[in-house]
């Protein structure tokens, strides 16, 4: 039967997942709350990131107000010029007017000066944020527990550490500058009106009140679509990253109708966000050019009256034009700036929320450390340990467990039984509601995560391979492990004859994911990773259960290498592998029904659970 491509209820589901995605709150998971900035989480963010640029910041404040005073004081010298060195010129003195002149002259000297030096200055700070943002952002969410990362999707993580940190970097880039310049310029002008004339000062002031009437209504509107740009914008970087990590899976299934239909209500609803934003702006950048314009308007007709009665001078109220063009002018770039800023205040939140989520599974203060081992593995205890997932049922009633120094244990049982759960676990991926997990007598939560991963390695179904080298894959563990230890585990394992064949030997980039080897090579790689970093206690998270029967036996045959002295949980549902165990544990809905080697379970109980199973195993070889 061929494949559907109709509608259904995945993708119906996907839909729904899409649409909460673009509902426009700042919920950036599952659960109400998780990974959601706090009021405050922003600003506290930015001052903190700010912190350490302190003193650049002060010398860029500092520039930015002697350009502008240098800047400004040409209007001045302007009216100057005509009321005084003018008339003194006619008269035949032309000191005033020479003395004019080069004091122009040198402010804009001064100005292109300090405009130089606040434009690196300035760009040193935004850089050094920038790349301080991006790198806590990968640090945070590298330290974050696999819980977070099980809800969290990676295309979220994706717009966070890239369209977010573009926001925040095109405010940084182009925004701050303007923003500086226009609020110097605006008040600096506003401060010389009021020196040059006050009652005409006052009648420019009246504007004011419309321009921060017309400001207020932008900020309050635009806020809110900036916040739906950027959750949209996320949604977009989800679909496109889960679509083309899946893609085998799209075209095997004809999924593309589906994800083109989704695809489309996200693209649509981001077209609509930032057309929202559009009209916002298009809407406030005019009111504050057409606020200016009457403003010089009237000022110029008042003015105009009070030079024809000899009320004010000429060059007063051509200060005055110019000091108000120049008030009213940067105010485009303050508009832009808004929009920048409201976009990237957006993309700050959502930042923030990433960054205010602790990991679930932190290192202790005081950590403990563990006795020295007595050769190569380590007692694994599980007292009285109950478990299950958030808002979820209990997983792990009640588990006691002893694993001996050097033992392998097999886990065994039907899917959801219980038995995945066990090893992350025994891996600190979730801490238990209640008991402790521990080695050698020590609580596992009293380890930091350095000192667990030194001690314990856990190798899954479908091992992760990096790109880069072969060499460079299995010297993941243990970085610096030289190329003769590196090729004498491999030799160990049987993993030499093919990585030799590679076309560069141990230098053969693997490609994304290990494409470039077959699964039982890949597999044979992560053993080798294993068996070079040396941990006390090895997990085997159905390493063979994909592996077909040549890949099987290369496996197995590695496995004795890894598996010699070391303590070894085993989850398998091949026989072939629960046979190298010195213990096999039946778990049922996360309880361990029974206890045993393989062939005491068998010999003991052959209608038992275990023997049920193996006799299945053993009519499927038939």
């Amino acid at each position: 039967m061929s494949a559907r491509t109709g509608d259904g209820p995945a993708h119906d589901a996907a839909v729904r997942e899409a649409e909460a995605e673009t509902a426009g709150n700042d919920d950036d998971g599952p659960d109400p709350g998780f990974g959601r900035a706090r009021a405050g989480d922003a600003r506290r963010l930015l001052r903190s990131m700010l912190a350490p640029y302190r003193g650049l910041l002060a010398l860029t404040v500092c520039l930015a107000v002697v350009g502008q005073l240098a800047y400004l004081a040409g209007p001045l010298l302007i009216g100057l010029a005509i009321d005084e060195a003018v008339p003194d010129a006619i008269a035949g003195d032309n000191s005033t007017l020479v003395l004019v002149a080069v004091a122009y002259v040198l402010c804009g000297f001064l100005t292109a000066g300090t405009e130089f030096a606040f434009q690196v200055t300035a760009g040193r700070v935004s850089q050094g944020f920038l790349r301080d943002l991006r790198g806590r952002i990968f640090t945070h969410a590298q330290q974050l527990s696999l819980d977070f990362h099980e809800r969290y999707t990676s295309g979220r993580i994706v717009a966070r550490a890239t369209g977010d940190v573009d926001a925040v970097r095109e405010l940084l880039d182009d925004g701050i500058d303007g923003l500086v310049g226009a609020l110097l310029s605006f008040w600096f002008s506003l401060a010389f009106l009021f020196v040059l004339d006050v009652p005409l000062a006052l009648l420019v002031a009246s504007g004011l009140l419309p321009l921060a009437l017309a400001t207020w209504w932008y900020v309050r509107r635009s806020t809110d679509a900036f916040r739906r740009t950027r959750t949209t914008s996320a949604a977009m970087t989800t679909q496109y990253i889960e679509t083309f990590n899946g893609i085998r899976a799209v075209q095997a299934y004809r999924r593309e109708p589906r994800n083109a239909r989704i695809f489309r209500t996200l693209n649509r609803r981001y077209t609509e966000a930032n057309t929202e934003t559009i009209v916002l702006f298009a809407r406030f950048a005019p009111l504050l050019l057409l606020v200016g314009n009457l403003t010089l308007v009237a000022t110029i007709a008042v003015g105009a009256f009070r030079v024809a009665d000899s009320g004010l001078e000429l060059g007063v109220l051509t200060a005055f034009a110019l000091y108000i063009r120049r008030m009213y002018d940067p105010l485009d770039e303050l508009a832009l700036f808004l929009g920048t800023y409201q976009s990237a205040a957006a993309g700050l939140e959502k930042i923030a929320g990433l960054l205010a989520h602790e990991p679930a599974v932190a290192d202790p203060v005081r950590p403990t450390p563990l006795p020295e081992r007595s050769g190569k593995g380590r007692t694994i205890t599980f007292a009285r340990v109950r478990f299950g997932y958030q808002h979820g049922p209990t997983v792990l009633p009640c588990i006691d467990l002893e694993i001996p120094r050097g033992q392998t244990v097999a886990l065994v049982g039907a899917t959801g039984a219980g038995k995945s759960t066990v090893a992350k676990l025994l891996a600190r991926f979730y801490d238990p509601v209640a008991g402790a997990v521990r080695l050698d007598g020590v609580d596992i939560r009293e380890l930091t995560a350095h000192q667990l991963r030194g001690e314990l390695t856990m190798i899954t179904q479908e091992s992760f391979l990096f790109s880069g080298s072969v060499a460079d894959n299995i010297a993941i563990g243990r970085p610096d492990a030289t190329r003769g230890q590196i090729e004498e585990v491999a030799r160990a394992l049987g993993a030499w004859d093919f990585i030799a064949a590679l076309p560069d030997g141990f230098d053969t980039d693997v490609r994304k994911r290990g494409a470039r080897l077959s699964a039982g090579q890949r597999q044979l790689v992560a053993f080798a990773r294993a068996l070079l970093a040396d941990p006390a206690v090895l997990i085997l998270d159905e390493a063979t259960s994909s592996l077909d029967i040549p890949g099987e036996r290369a496996v197995q045959r590695a496995l004795a290498t890894v598996l010699e002295g070391r303590t070894a949980v085993v989850i398998a549902h091949r026989l072939s592998t629960v046979e190298i165990a010195d213990r096999v544990l039946v778990v049922d809905n996360g309880r361990i029904v029974e206890d045993g080697s393989p062939a005491e379970l068998v010999a003991n109980d052959a209608d038992g659970r275990f023997g049920t199973l193996h006799r299945a195993w053993r009519d499927s070889l038939v």
